[in-house]
């Protein structure tokens, strides 16, 4: 069975991935996001890990998180192997693109709704090594190459 890392941030990006997991079933899959009071209790229904949230309010320990979640996010990718990573962004998504890449899986990125007219910028990075970009709108499809027009997931 191929082995899937499902990535987003917490909040919209992670509730854009939700809209998937009818696709977990379909793979050895682990989901990853940030930890909050709001999804620490996930662990009860997925297959799950944590990187750190990361406010960027303070510059000092935004950077330090942000040094710990690549740390992280390594060690899951090199545990897990994954075959594919999908992504809806934002950071912590990039990395897991990034980072599963150099392992040799597969990146599929699904640009976020609220980007009509212009790529994100995890999007924007994502784009040069995604093998698959989906986006959500019709006219970001005419704009970028390689993106694919798959609908809204909301």
């Amino acid at each position: 069975m191929k082995k899937v890392i499902f990535a987003a941030s917490s909040g919209g990006h992670l509730t854009e991935l939700l809209k998937v997991q009818e696709l977990f079933k379909d793979y050895d899959y682990l989901l990853v996001t940030e930890m909050t009071d709001v999804t620490r209790d996930l662990k009860d229904k997925y297959n799950i890990k944590y990187v750190d949230y990361g406010p960027n309010k303070n510059k000092i320990k935004y950077w330090w998180t942000i040094i710990k979640n690549l740390a992280k996010a390594i060690g899951i990718v090199a545990k897990f192997r994954p075959d594919t990573v999908v992504s809806t962004g934002a950071q912590v998504g990039g990395f897991f693109c990034y980072i599963g890449k150099f392992f040799g899986a597969k990146v599929v990125y699904i640009e976020t709704m609220a980007k009509i007219k212009e790529l994100s910028g995890t999007g924007h990075n994502v784009y040069k090594i995604a093998d698959k970009f989906y986006v959500q709108w019709k006219s970001l499809e005419e704009k970028y190459e390689k993106a694919e027009y798959i609908g809204r997931l909301i």
